[in-house]
């Protein structure tokens, strides 16, 4: 699988050590950043993971920040994408299953790294649900999506 993955400097000390993870489970990863723990806006680092999932060049996008919540808002602003603050197995599996979640959000400040490791297993092993009661769902997200932008527009 190939991961896009990017957080700000308050989720710099876990990415470094969840991209190492990435690679030893045999997966490409493709990082965004940033790379010390000089301050960023996770809005930016965002755009550039979610625009990797959105356009097809990933098959995922992972996001770390302080608390997962600033990039899980920042992320779910890009159509196309459903982020997932996820600090727990079950949501981060069931958010792919049941709703087709492509980025999880996860907080540098709140889990570990243990913690995050068994996360992210679930969170990639995950497959969408075939029964169209969640994929009516996910249509209509989409909807949403493309209602909300002919009212802007």
């Amino acid at each position: 699988m190939r991961i896009a993955i990017g957080g700000d400097h308050a989720g710099f000390p876990m990415k470094p050590p969840v991209v190492d993870l990435l690679q030893s489970w045999g997966h490409e990863v493709v990082d965004h950043g940033t790379n010390s723990t000089e301050p960023v806006d996770f809005p930016d680092i965002a755009r550039l993971v979610c625009g990797d999932v959105k356009s097809g060049r990933a098959d995922r996008g992972i996001m770390v920040c302080g608390t997962g919540v600033g990039a899980a808002i920042a992320a779910n602003k890009i159509p196309g994408i459903r982020a997932s603050l996820s600090h727990d197995t079950y949501s981060a599996h069931q958010g792919v299953e049941h709703d087709d979640v492509n980025v999880i959000c996860l907080g540098a400040q709140i889990i570990g790294l243990n913690l995050a490791e068994e996360i992210l297993k679930v969170f990639l092993d995950a497959k969408f649900s075939t029964d169209d009661h969640f994929r009516r769902r996910v249509e209509k997200l989409g909807e949403l999506e493309r209602d909300a932008a002919r009212e802007l527009g």
